[in-house]
């Protein structure tokens, strides 16, 4: 009866919300975004392997996560076929670009039992994989009714969602308890999972996979030219852009040659940051306009970011990264990337989203300030290359301290591989 008013709930907000969704998106996807959704895969080639793995990332954090289980699942298990599936455009357009080689890239269907029995019916998975919070019960219970095992790695749930869902402990414990094994990030997380139905027995610590992500190797071209001391503020959310640009245009006074990027975490922002930057009267350029052309802003001035899964990368040219998301209550958004790249982190007062930023605190590879403190920190910093660099060390040493989630969730999974799966390692 829940899974049945759940189905009807779900299907009900559906039909309200599916002709807005169609039409915000670009045309040359609605078709194919709107046939996947409702379980329709000719355009895909059939698995003619023995075994098919599933994986499914929402959206583009989730899939770089995945990158690297996603190539060593492949490097262990060659004669297998792998499905990368994700809800967002933006997921889809990164899945495409760093997994397309190795994998299917699909939308994931509508968690409407019809729908999702097609999808089943096609591509036949022998595992399930979800990553990190996706849950979706329609599709959890047709996979158990199956007897394809449904696994969750990587996993977290937040403070606010672990509030959220404890008003519906009644029917998550059913969901998770479809689900044959957790592997989650740390021991709140697993705490919160069982808490809320998850059975203790199938709940396993072992670590952040964001640790063991690598971005793209090298500089983008025209990332190179930069030719000066370079800000990034990383995936901010409104008003943070504006929080920056305010101590961007202090630190000119002192640091002419300062240059700040700013990457705004959803695309459909990019035209308001750039009316917003407009309108501070600063020198400015869009990514997407600068390719390897000298521009003024390589030596002073501002770069929106307008280029998606490109930020991991930049990061390298940076001295100093600011964590968007972390200045409003959000929980901020993933520090790992500029560790990887031994630079100095700012981060926001909200970094509930990683509970690990305590250690980069404490071990001084990383400051935690607020909106009102950002200049301050910036300018001290600015004023201390050493800081900088020490700072960037530090942060570098704990990424790789902490490496090997990936390697222990690999290992974690192979009891649900059936032999002939296990055997072909």
């Amino acid at each position: 009866m829940l899974y049945f008013l759940y189905t009807i709930i779900y299907t009900l907000a559906l039909s309200v919300l599916l002709p807005f969704e169609y039409l915000k998106r670009q045309s040359h996807i609605r078709k194919r975004w709107l046939v996947e959704r409702a379980g329709f895969f000719g355009n895909h080639p059939v698995m003619d392997k023995k075994h098919c793995l599933w994986i499914h990332a929402v959206s583009v954090g989730e899939v770089i996560s995945s990158v690297s289980f996603v190539q060593k699942f492949r490097a262990q298990y060659p004669d297998s076929d792998i499905i990368v599936s994700t809800v967002t455009d933006t997921g889809q357009k990164v899945a495409a670009e760093r997994l397309s080689d190795i994998a299917q890239i699909i939308y994931m269907p509508f968690d409407i039992p019809f729908f999702i029995r097609k999808t089943i019916d096609f591509f036949n998975p022998s595992l399930f994989i979800i990553m990190e919070t996706e849950l979706w019960p329609n599709i959890i219970k047709e996979l158990k009714k199956r007897g394809i095992p449904v696994i969750l790695i990587n996993g977290r749930i937040s403070e606010k969602s672990f509030n959220g869902y404890l008003k519906l402990r009644f029917f998550m414990k059913h969901v998770l308890q479809n689900i044959d094994r957790f592997c989650v990030q740390n021991e709140i997380y697993a705490e919160r999972i069982i808490k809320l139905g998850a059975i203790p027995d199938n709940v396993r610590v072992t670590g952040n996979f964001k640790f063991d992500t690598r971005p793209p190797a090298g500089l983008p071209d025209w990332a190179k030219l930069l030719n000066g001391r370079v800000i990034i503020a990383g995936s901010t959310h409104e008003p943070e852009e504006e929080i920056i640009l305010d101590a961007y245009m202090k630190l000119k006074k002192d640091f002419p040659d300062i240059i700040l990027i700013l990457a705004p975490r959803h695309p459909e922002r990019f035209k308001e940051v750039e009316d917003l930057v407009k309108s501070k009267g600063v020198t400015y350029a869009r990514r997407s306009d600068l390719h390897t052309t000298i521009h003024p802003v390589i030596e002073s001035g501002v770069v929106i970011l307008d280029a998606i899964g490109e930020l991991a990368a930049v990061y390298g040219a940076c001295d100093i990264a600011v964590i968007g998301g972390s200045f409003i209550k959000h929980g901020g958004q993933n520090p790992l990337e500029p560790a990887y790249w031994s630079k100095s982190i700012i981060c926001g007062a909200s970094m509930e989203n990683f509970p690990f930023i305590e250690e980069f605190y404490s071990e001084n590879a990383a400051l935690k300030t607020d909106r009102y403190g950002l200049y301050s920190c910036l300018k001290e910093l600015l004023q201390s290359p050493d800081r900088i660099s020490a700072m960037g060390e530090k942060a570098r040493k704990l990424y790789e301290k902490n490496s090997g989630a990936t390697d222990r969730a690999l290992d974690d999974i192979k009891e649900f591989l059936n032999c002939d799966y296990a055997s072909e390692k």
